[in-house]
């Protein structure tokens, strides 16, 4: 057999490989965003208290983004095709278990367990696709393919929930993962090969748990504040989880190998990346899922005509994300990522001008131009982290980066979710936590219904303003403090 011959029959194989591995991303970024129009359903199914929805949302992100660095290191020193395996096994279960839930609590549980698989599938999945390919190029081109699918999983997701959601129960949306993942356990050990990195440090087990334990309990007392009030457990929660943050950070700067290399973040290149890769998520993700339930619940649409009336902003931002380059090639990296601040603020802030009664208009224009800044920073956040640093610290900074995006989509429902959730339990008519909640409530007065819609259409308000104005103040940072052309 020639060197052609054999080049060729090694480069199929590493595109197959490439193929066997972009569902499972397909699906981690999706399992991000496809409960956004599930919701109403979900809480006329198993009723869950207002933090209980936002837990059931954000769980999955939080789980993922806090796991997300330690299993790359996992990987380096055990191997990357094992931990991908083993992580697709307990993505399957935390999805089955996820499908048949019955309670909000074995709902929560089921999506952390999927975000415990999730958090080996990103590092390792891009780590093995790299290795398939000797040649740069191709390389290059399978790592675009990689970030594109992973953007268009968020992007798709309520679309593929509304679809689903049409004909079926709830569970649908968790039940596909299943087919997908027993057909990738089958053919991954025939097309993909074991990946271990020869330089790797010890894992660090006590930064493992106070970021983990840090995050979740600030959260939970920010939701818990924002459904019930000030309340004695939830300040105390809100304060260790302060602590434990602070711990963690100041333990990172002290030993050999941290999760969290904060070195990295002297650079004002790779903080302002990583600012917009977690800021775009935030205001993302809230907006996503506040919309959701304002398509359905205020304006009184169907799922099936909700997640049609998404499909303008996500084919928007699926294309943007495939065209970055050549936007970037024209207008340059700062203001390609200046304009991501400016896009998706202006696009929430249309998100004002929806009413009660109309704002469909406001909606679609507000996707699609909030989905151009969302491409742009899906594709582009990354790729100017990494480049901002040493090559041999290209690896963290590209798993901070993916970071970034998870605890982005995580927090965004938590903070400015609650926000919402707060706005809804100080103006609603005090009949229950949610509007979903208050809906099903059987011979409610018109004035009530009214009063509940208005409550929620403020807090949305409320949240998108908010964030809006957090990414537009961004944007004028970045463009007063970045150089004038950013490394390649």
């Amino acid at each position: 057999m020639t060197d052609i011959s054999v080049e060729r029959s090694s480069n199929r194989k590493a595109w197959l490989g490439l193929m066997a591995v972009l569902p499972l991303v397909l699906l981690v970024a999706m399992d991000g965003s496809i409960l956004y129009l599930a919701m109403p359903r979900v809480t006329s199914a198993i009723t869950p208290t207002a933090d209980q929805a936002l837990w059931i949302l954000d769980i999955y992100g939080f789980v993922v983004g806090s796991l997300l660095i330690t299993f790359g290191n996992i990987g380096d020193r055990f191997g990357r095709l094992k931990l991908i395996m083993v992580g697709a096994v307990v993505f399957g279960a935390g999805s089955l278990g996820a499908a048949y839930a019955q309670t909000p609590a074995s709902l929560i549980g089921s999506r952390a367990l999927m975000g415990l698989g999730g958090a080996t599938l990103l590092p390792s999945g891009l780590a093995i696709v790299s290795a398939l390919f000797s040649d740069p190029r191709l390389r290059a081109r399978a790592i675009g393919m990689f970030a594109a699918t992973f953007a268009a999983g968020f992007a798709i997701g309520p679309l593929i929930g509304g679809m689903l959601l049409r004909q079926y129960e709830w569970g649908v949306v968790f039940l596909i993962n299943v087919p997908v993942v027993l057909g990738f356990l089958m053919i991954a050990p025939i097309l993909l090969r074991e990946v271990r990195s020869t330089t790797y440090g010890r894992i660090d087990l006590p930064s493992l748990v106070l970021s983990f334990a840090g995050i979740l309990l600030f959260t939970y007392s920010l939701k818990n504040a924002a459904a019930y009030g000030l309340t004695a457990t939830q300040f105390i929660a809100g304060i260790v989880g302060v602590l434990a943050l602070a711990l963690f950070l100041r333990r990172q700067a002290r030993i050999e190998y941290p999760l969290l290399d904060l070195d990295l973040f002297r650079d004002r290149i790779f903080s302002i990346a990583i600012l917009t890769g977690l800021l775009s998520l935030v205001v993302w993700s809230a907006a996503g899922f506040l919309s959701g339930i304002y398509l359905q619940s205020v304006l009184g649409f169907d799922v099936f005509t909700a997640a049609l009336l998404m499909l303008p902003g996500a084919i928007v931002l699926t294309a943007t994300c495939l065209g970055t380059a050549h936007i970037v090639e024209r207008i340059g990296r700062k203001t390609a990522l200046v304009a991501t601040h400016l896009l998706i603020s202006v696009g929430v802030f249309l998100l004002l001008f929806t009413g009660t009664e109309v704002g469909i208009a406001a909606f679609i224009a507000s996707t699609m131009v909030a989905g151009i800044g969302y491409g742009l920073s899906f594709s582009l956040v990354a790729e100017i982290a990494v480049s901002a640093v040493p090559a041999e610290r290209a690896g963290a900074a590209g798993s901070i980066a993916e970071t970034s995006n998870e605890l982005g989509n995580a927090v965004g429902i938590s903070v400015l979710g609650s926000l919402a959730a707060l706005s809804f339990r100080l103006l609603g008519p005090g009949v229950a936590g949610t509007l979903d909640q208050t809906l099903d409530q059987h011979g409610l007065a018109s004035d009530t219904v009214v009063q509940a819609k208005e409550a929620f259409l403020t807090g949305l308000h409320v949240a998108v303003g908010t964030g809006g104005l957090l990414t537009l103040a961004v944007g004028i940072i970045a463009w007063l403090w970045l150089p004038r052309r950013l490394p390649e």
